[in-house]
């Protein structure tokens, strides 16, 4: 069967894909438009899935926010170069990611991943970043997501510094503009949790043995070296708590002293930055271009 030129910008408009590839699978397809489509997605998924072993460390942080403003998304999808960040198909799956999160009231990686998605003929998800990875042709990976609400009387807050990282704040207080600012700071700042009671027992007991060891060469009496570690321990908690680290806005103010005095506390935060915790692969460029070389020969 003859194809013609018409049926290659059909399939080229319904798939996205270059004009060699669609004008291949319609001759593989003998001219049959559906037939044609099902097997490019064949194709697209298992191209896909031999990409899902590669690195992906770059990526976004999106966010997403009901219209009163008291319940926000916040997600991390991931690619392996920061080129395909600044594609528009990249930053239309993020913003699809996010929004179906919001919706779905659910950060929950398996349930997002099997949500039908109404803007792509109702296929899940994972559908629609596999036939993105093939559409695309980098590795692309939905790493996280988060949805917080604000409680009765309380707020939520969000700051997203470029599109790397973002905070999800939550306060007992009616007060958006002082969640933002809670957000602002976890997102300079880096603190491990709110206050003394979220650090777990055994990096405390950990600390507090480095630094006894660390007194104890100082050769001064215990009473001593009880209150030198007591003091240090101190020094460590105001470092790493929220609530103890000097606020970012106004450095001679903690941030507990800022949240004492608007009479609030913060419930919680939730700090996601790109790609950490991702070990890169280091590429050699040359040798990177020689193996291509090898292979195309």
């Amino acid at each position: 069967m003859s194809i013609s030129a018409a049926m290659v910008k059909e399939l080229r408009e319904r798939t996205s894909a270059g004009m060699m590839e669609c004008k291949k699978a319609l001759v593989e397809a003998g001219g049959d438009m559906e037939k044609a489509i099902e097997n490019m997605r064949v194709s697209g998924l298992a191209k896909a899935d031999k990409k899902s072993d590669r690195t992906a460390a770059e990526g976004a942080v999106v966010f997403a926010k009901s219209e009163d403003g008291k319940r926000l998304a916040m997600a991390e999808v991931n690619c392996e170069t920061d080129f395909v960040v600044k594609a528009d198909d990249f930053k239309a799956f993020c913003e699809t990611v996010v929004n179906l999160a919001l919706e779905s009231n659910s950060g929950d990686l398996d349930t997002l991943n099997a949500t039908p998605v109404a803007s792509h003929e109702g296929k899940s998800l994972a559908e629609v970043r596999q036939e993105l990875v093939a559409k695309i042709g980098e590795n692309i990976q939905l790493r996280r997501a988060q949805v917080v609400e604000a409680t009765d009387g309380g707020a939520v807050g969000m700051y997203l510094h470029g599109s790397r990282i973002g905070v999800l704040s939550c306060i007992d207080k009616d007060n958006a503009e002082l969640a933002k600012d809670v957000a602002m700071h976890v997102a300079a700042s880096k603190p491990i949790c709110v206050d003394e009671s979220g650090v777990p027992a055994d990096s405390l007991e950990r600390e507090r043995n480095i630094l006894v060891a660390e007194a104890k060469a100082s050769g001064k009496p215990d009473e001593i070296i009880e209150k030198m570690v007591d003091g240090r321990m101190r020094k460590y908690l105001a470092e790493i708590t929220l609530v103890g680290q000097p606020f970012v806005k106004d450095p001679d103010q903690s941030v507990g002293k800022l949240l004492s005095a608007a009479g609030a506390s913060c419930t919680g935060f939730t700090r996601f930055e790109v790609g950490e915790g991702i070990e890169k692969k280091v590429e050699n460029f040359a040798e990177e271009v020689m193996a291509q070389a090898k292979g195309s020969a």
